[in-house]
């Protein structure tokens, strides 16, 4: 199935995705990245979405991307190591949109650094970037948001994972599931959500960066005997924005395949 389309469940919200543009070096065979699948599908089932980006000319291209396809976005740039440049980046995307139904948290980093070879610096860099400015855009944007609103963070099931031996990341991740139940009980007196999607092995640009680095990163037999795509995980963030799942709060939803589960491909017989 291709899930790149869909139908209209999401006409008229009005959404923020941070961490929405793509690299500037794009080859025809790269696969879509996280943050622009999920620009691009919302867009597609009829949201107004504001892509936000480090890169301006990143976050420009995925608004393009909607554009050619019908759709609407406005593009910003935002660093959100920068405090100021999250409070910037909510008032932009209220006044380009409008008003602010959901937030899709997507911004991360990894310096794949091994424990022994952390730094203050290193662990900081990390943290400060997929922990702290969650917080930061959560703080800044939740007493702003319509009333029913949702907030989608992602994450990966390095959170649960000591084997890429990369615990700067995995910490930052394990953070999350803490930080979405904290918005979760913020948000509970005006109705807005917010949960998780706790990725595995996704085909993305950051995705085989990741294996580029550590070979054996998916070298044992993979669910379905396959990475997953951007699209799927732009699904189920779709999901957890919607109305359909008004009534799911506060969880960890693996995107996965089963990854974290125990289950792979098993071998023919």
């Amino acid at each position: 199935m291709d899930l790149s389309r869909h139908g209209g469940t999401l006409a008229g919200k009005r959404i923020l995705v941070v961490g929405g543009g793509q690299g500037g070096d794009e080859q025809m065979d790269e696969p879509a990245g996280n943050g622009r699948a999920a620009c691009c599908l919302l867009a597609r089932e009829g949201a107004h979405v504001a892509c936000a980006d480090r890169s301006g000319a990143a976050a420009q291209r995925t608004v393009a991307r909607i554009a050619a396809d019908g759709g609407r976005a406005a593009a910003i740039e935002a660093d959100v190591s920068r405090t100021a440049d999250i409070h910037a980046m909510i008032d932009q995307a209220i006044e380009a949109l409008g008003g602010l139904d959901a937030l899709v948290l997507n911004v991360g980093i990894s310096h794949r650094l091994p424990l022994a070879r952390l730094t203050e610096e290193s662990w900081d860099a990390v943290l400060g970037i997929n922990l702290k400015a969650h917080m930061l855009c959560v703080q800044v944007a939740l007493p702003r948001m319509t009333e029913g609103g949702a907030i989608v963070f992602v994450s990966s099931v390095a959170a649960r994972r000591p084997n890429g031996r990369n615990p700067a990341y995995e910490v930052s991740k394990a953070g999350l599931g803490a930080l979405c139940r904290a918005a979760a009980l913020e948000g509970q007196p005006s109705g807005i959500r917010a949960n998780v999607v706790m990725l595995g092995l996704i085909d993305t640009p950051m995705g085989r960066a990741a294996s580029a680095a550590r070979p054996d990163r998916t070298s044992a037999p993979l669910p379905f005997g396959r990475q997953g795509t951007a699209w799927e995980v732009a699904a189920a963030i779709r999901f957890l924005v919607s109305d359909e799942s008004r009534y799911v709060n506060a969880i960890e939803l693996p995107v996965d395949g089963g990854l974290s589960a125990g289950i792979q491909l098993a071998p023919r017989a």
